[in-house]
């Protein structure tokens, strides 16, 4: 088995380590608590759709950037509307729930094991202010978080990548790009990183032409891989 020779990692924050769509639902049915799965799965389709359309119309050079924040409002106000709801409290407490995502079960345990061999850090496309707050709700720890508002892009634009490359004074080939999304591992491939596809319920699959490095079953998984696979035991260093 090839060794795969790495020194710090680089984790997707939204669907890889904490499960987006039941926060989100958790904000929805909180707006109209009479909804039922029935209702509130097409608002939280809207949602993302808005959220997936205005990122990529930044990408594109279609609109100005703005932070998450501003999207989230944005679509939070959509979801409001087609639900029927004018109160702008309620709106603004919809659009927090952005912000309120539950980790998924293996998350925070198996952060703490990959913490104690690397570097570990957060690159996620939510706000500096958004991911603090994640961050604190899920109960994630990192050496580092970093988010894409620091490039004012949007994952999988190349410079939102660059900034682990910065930040960790590594080659694009010493980090490990770790995601839900194949997307995601795609940009970074771009940039030269390493990557590790993470299997959860949401997400974008790997399809047959994707060649990632690893693809592990959880971060258990994964870290039991990267036991196998990295050739030298290490330290997390701050």
């Amino acid at each position: 088995m090839e060794e795969l020779d790495i020194d710090a990692l680089v984790f997707d924050v939204l669907g890889t380590l904490v499960d987006e769509p039941a926060g989100l639902r958790a904000g929805i049915r909180a707006l109209d608590p009479s909804l039922d799965d029935a209702g509130t799965e097409p608002l939280l389709l809207l949602w993302q759709q808005h959220i997936e359309r205005e990122q990529r119309r930044i990408l594109d050079g279609d609109r100005p950037y703005l932070v998450s924040d501003a999207l989230d409002r944005e679509a939070a106000g959509l979801v409001a509307g087609a639900a029927g709801v004018d109160d702008p409290a309620a709106v603004a407490a919809l659009a927090l729930s952005a912000r309120r995502l539950p980790p998924w079960p293996d998350t925070v345990a198996g952060l703490a094991r990959l913490a104690e061999r690397f570097p570990l850090l957060g690159l996620s496309n939510a706000s500096r202010t958004a991911l603090l707050g994640l961050n604190a709700h899920a109960g994630l720890r990192w050496h580092q978080a970093l988010s894409a508002e620091d490039a004012r892009a949007y994952k999988p634009d190349p410079e939102v990548y660059r900034l682990a490359v910065t930040v960790s004074g590594l080659p694009p080939e010493r980090l490990l790009m770790v995601a839900a999304h194949a997307w995601d591992l795609r940009g970074a491939q771009r940039l030269g990183l390493r990557t590790a596809y993470v299997a959860r319920p949401v997400g974008d699959p790997p399809t047959a032409s994707d060649r990632f490095d690893l693809y592990a079953d959880g971060l258990d998984d994964l870290a039991d891989q990267l036991d196998t696979r990295h050739g030298r035991k290490r330290s997390a260093r701050g």
